[in-house]
Parts: structure tokens; sequence; C-alpha cells
């Protein structure tokens, strides 16, 4: 009987200690409660990169969180896939794609725009989770500039590998480089500094971006749209281990889009909806 006793004992015991290993290891960022996936332990980390200096996007804010639209999308996202953990981790985003390539982050969260110059060399998922257009940004009293032709011979502020570089990158390759690209180091919120100090005369930037960037109202956009594009996220290419988890987050972003989370979150941070069901 004793032995009977004994063995009941330590199978309850077993028990136990299994139930307070379930979803042990998790983030408070990517919790799983109570689902299968998490229970089982067979839950796969992912790292994301994204940067600090985007206002509204991807920023620090005064409490020191991580946060913005792309942050928190990507937070929502980890919430409806337990078959994943994801990490959020911090870059210059100059560094980002580099970071990939390299297999230090598995995707890329950071208002990425889908151009044929990076679907040659990257992985996109398919179903977009904003839409933007990109224009000139000059500052207020500027009349003298309505597009690309007019910025010859001027200086033009940019970021490194972003999709605005690019646009101006190509105008160059046909116009014998006529404009003067600068490319920012500093936060996104320096480009108001740079152009009303008269340092550089321009600079190129999505639709909902300038008052994210310049809530004083020194800057305008001025011409017609310079390119129209998706935001997705942006993947390893030739990867099916890629393929299968852009696949996954194109399921969760349809529900995001379907029960109105996807838009809510663009009005709380962008200040209207910029998702793709409102693509213009």
């Amino acid at each position: 009987m004793r032995k009977t006793w004994t063995w009941a004992a330590l199978l309850l015991l077993a028990g136990v200690m299994a139930g307070c290993g379930t979803g042990a290891g998790k983030t408070a960022d990517s919790s799983k409660e109570g689902t299968a996936a998490a229970s089982s332990g067979d839950v796969k980390k992912i790292v994301v990169g994204t940067g600090t200096n985007f206002p509204k996007v991807c920023f620090i804010d005064e409490n020191g969180k991580l946060t913005g639209f792309d942050v928190e999308l990507v937070r929502e996202i980890d919430k409806r896939l337990p078959q994943y953990e994801f990490e959020l981790q911090t870059q210059e985003f100059a560094n980002l794609l580099l970071s990939l390539e390299t297999k230090k982050i598995d995707f890329v969260a950071h208002e990425m725009e889908k151009n044929p110059e990076r679907e040659q060399k990257y992985l996109f998922n398919k179903e977009p989770y904003a839409h933007w257009r990109n224009k000139i940004i000059v500052a207020k009293d500027n009349d003298s500039i309505h597009s690309l032709d007019d910025l010859k011979g001027k200086k033009v502020l940019t970021g490194a590998t972003s999709a605005a570089a690019q646009i101006l990158e190509n105008y160059n390759k046909k116009n014998n480089n006529a404009i003067n690209i600068v490319y920012q180091s500093g936060a996104a919120q320096d480009s108001v500094s740079q152009i009303t100090g008269g340092r550089v005369e321009a600079t190129i930037g999505a639709d909902f971006s300038l008052p994210l960037i310049d809530p004083q109202g020194k800057l305008k956009t001025t011409g017609e749209d310079l390119s129209d594009a998706d935001i997705l996220f942006v993947f390893r290419k030739n990867d099916p281990e890629a393929q299968k988890l852009a696949d996954d987050i194109d399921g969760a972003i349809k529900e995001l889009k379907t029960d109105g989370t996807l838009g809510k979150l663009s009005k709380q941070w962008l200040g209207d909806d910029f998702t793709a069901d409102s693509k213009p």
C-alpha cells in the first residue's frame, strides 16, 4: 500500500511541475497564456528589427518604453500567433536590412515600402498593414519647389536605404546626379531644423509623417505624389522558414483588419486610418 501511495505522489508532483513550467521564458511582449502551442513548449523565437527615431511609429516614449504604430502592431500580431515568440530589437534604420541579410534579425518592422529595388533582394509579406504616398517636403514659406526637377542643384535630406532615398537616387541616375543628396544621420525630427535653418532645401516623406515629425507646422508638402506604395514587413528571400513566417503574419493581419484592430491602431498612433483598406 505504501508503495502505491508513493507512486501516486510522484505522479502528482510531476504534474504540478509540468503545469508550473507552461509558458516559461515568455517576455511581456509575447505572452501567450492558455494556448496549446505555448503549453506544449513548441514556440519559435523570432527577432523583429525596428527603430527608435520615428515619432509615433517606433520610438521611446517619456517613460522609456519602446512603442508606436509598428511596435504595437507587432505585439498584437504576436498575441495572435501562439507558435511564435516575438522579441523586438532596436537598431539604426540604415542597419536593419543588413541585419536581416546576416540573420541577426528575422524580419523588419519599420514602415517599409515595397518597391522594385527591394523586391529584388528581399521577401515581403502579401497583406499590407498600411499604405502611403511619398511627397516633397519643404519649408512652409517655400513656393519655388513643386517637383524633383525644381530640386536640381539643391541639397535634399533623406535616410540611407529608405524608399525616399531610392526615389532620389533613381532620379539622379537619369539626370547626371543633379540633386545633392544629404544622407541623414540624426532622428527624423532633425529634418525640421535642417530645412528651416537652410542647411538643406527639402526632404521626401510619407503623407502621414509630416504632422508626426513637424507638430508645429513649420513645413509643408508640395507637388504631385512621387510614389504610391503598400507598407509591409520585410523578410529574407529564398528562405522557406521566412516564407512560412510571412504567411502566418498575413493571416494575423487579415484578422486585425476584419475585427477593426488595425484601423484603430492607425488612428491612435498616426492620427487617421492609413491602413490598406483606406488606400486612395
